[in-house]
């Protein structure tokens, strides 16, 4: 191979993907394959019950450090980076000064339930009843909108700084991208339509900031950024590794519905990870929701219309397994909960709710609270691992039923990605759950990738979505073992169990 040729094999594209519990950097050569990763977790602050905070400057400090680790790692240098892509936990807040770049507190967590109290507020405002038709979304303390209009009331002075355009609005990605490209010294101040559709602040069809959902939460719009496609020439490096140019920002679930190649309608994913997030791909037009999911945009890229999708989010999948090691110990690893669960042959009637912060799709409850059901004298610790594997597939079943009422189709196959794919228990539970093949792809870290992908894509590394199509490969399968009749039994008890975390909360 001459020189020039080994330069071009080792020509990589660099991810970025930033989420709930840590932060991560990945370089993938051009056949999709990952080729060096560094990560660095991050701490969770919980200050009263249902607020969940990050610290944005330290989640920042982390890339600034991963960026440069990960070209060590790899033995690359910045010249060999073809492009930047960004993926990034959604619906986290972040508000910061636009001269200083000092954050306004901590940024809150998508999981933070601290403004419920002032959605149910606000759906007694007339302009509430149009709000899922503009957006999208259902009017919950979920999304960023509420987030916002709680800092802007309860920070002093906060309101004033914000409409004259000193204090600036982002989820995860924009907050990186402003540092990434100068920060105080003339950051780009960006977001793409991605992220920007789950704010409750974005029409749906015109890609643009609403000025009726503005007004609805009092929102200056000098503190918004500007919304772009997921891939274009979006901005130049100055920090981390500087020169390097960032070409695509989606977020995380997004990001990983392109990574796992989901291009076309009816094509959909679940990524397992804090929570978990199922996203069915509707093609050009959006599909709105009678059955209590999400309409959202799945991509765009640059100079084409952007893609749709259903998405049904629940809200605790790993966080469950890692609440039965950190809170209960009954495990000491994650890993061992596989292992413990397999020493049952089922819960022995005992269902785990996990309601810990409300319920989010298809049920949407906030005011719900967690609970554990149908314990007896007989219910030991592998019943009790067993019950929180199975809260996962059944929370998704609860997803996939709305989601084949939605699209009017029936969902034939699910591919699956992130940490919790791992547990090939919860796989094949989850196969006879929703009685469908589940499928693992060989690159489990499908939110950076699609990152790359994205990125890749519009550098010109990758010259079309076929190509990229060609890089994805099975890992593993697990086909449906159990009973219809069963099945269906042990679902209708779950959908009891339910219904009593309903209204645990009174206002």
């Amino acid at each position: 191979m001459t020189a020039r040729g080994a330069g071009a094999a080792r020509r990589s594209v660099m991810a970025i993907d930033q989420g709930t519990t840590s932060t991560r950097c990945i370089l993938f050569d051009h056949r999709g394959r990952l080729t060096a990763v560094v990560r660095r977790e991050h701490q969770h602050h919980f200050p009263k019950p249902g607020w969940v905070e990050h610290d944005a400057e330290a989640i920042w400090r982390d890339v600034e450090r991963l960026m440069p680790q990960v070209l060590r790692q790899a033995g690359l240098s910045a010249e060999e980076i073809v492009a930047v892509g960004i993926a990034n936990q959604r619906e986290t807040t972040v508000l910061w000064d636009r001269h200083t770049g000092e954050t306004v507190g901590r940024a809150i967590g998508w999981e933070d339930t601290r403004t419920q109290a002032l959605v149910d507020h606000l759906a007694d405002h007339p302009a509430a009843q149009d709000v899922p038709e503009r957006c999208g979304l259902p009017l919950a303390s979920y999304f960023s909108a509420p987030k916002i209009r709680w800092l802007l009331e309860n920070t002093p002075g906060l309101r004033e700084r914000a409409e004259r355009g000193d204090v600036l609005f982002g989820t995860m990605d924009s907050w990186l991208v402003w540092n990434l490209t100068g920060g105080p010294r003339g950051g780009v101040h960006v977001t793409d339509v991605t992220n920007a559709s789950r704010t409750l602040l974005m029409d749906l069809r015109t890609l643009a900031w609403d000025d009726t959902l503005l007004d609805l939460f009092r929102i200056p719009r000098a503190m918004l950024p500007r919304i772009t496609a997921s891939t274009g020439i979006l901005a130049t490096t100055t920090a981390g590794v500087p020169g390097l140019r960032v070409t695509a920002v989606l977020g995380d679930q997004q990001a990983a519905l392109f990574g796992q190649t989901c291009f076309d309608a009816g094509e959909a994913k679940c990524t397992y990870g804090t929570g978990g997030f199922l996203l069915l791909n509707t093609g050009k037009d959006p599909v709105r929701s009678t059955h209590g999911l999400l309409t959202t945009v799945g991509f765009q890229l640059e100079d084409e219309p952007a893609v749709y999708a259903l998405e049904g989010s629940i809200a605790v999948t790993g966080s469950l397994v890692q609440w039965l090691r950190d809170q209960l110990r009954i495990i000491n690893s994650a890993p061992e909960i596989e292992t413990l669960a397999e020493t049952v042959p089922d819960t022995g009637g005992c269902y785990v709710v996990p309601a810990f912060s409300g319920l989010l799709a298809p049920y949407w409850r906030g005011e719900a609270r967690g609970i554990i059901v149908g314990l007896t004298s007989y219910i030991n610790r592998g019943h009790l691992a067993r019950a929180v594997l199975e809260a996962t597939a059944w929370q998704t079943r609860d997803v996939v039923e709305a989601m084949n009422a939605d699209s009017g189709l029936d969902l034939a196959t699910l591919r699956v990605d992130g940490g919790m794919t791992a547990n090939h228990l919860l796989m094949q539970v989850l196969a006879d759950v929703l009685d469908v093949p589940v499928v693992r792809p060989m690159v489990a870290e499908t939110v950076s990738l699609g990152a790359a992908y994205a990125a890749g894509l519009a550098a010109g590394h990758w010259s079309d979505l076929r190509g990229l199509r060609e890089n994805w490969h099975r890992a593993g399968q697990w086909t449906p073992s159990s009973s219809r009749g069963h099945r269906d039994d042990d679902y209708a008890d779950w959908r009891r169990a339910v219904e009593l975390t309903f209204g645990w909360i009174r206002n």
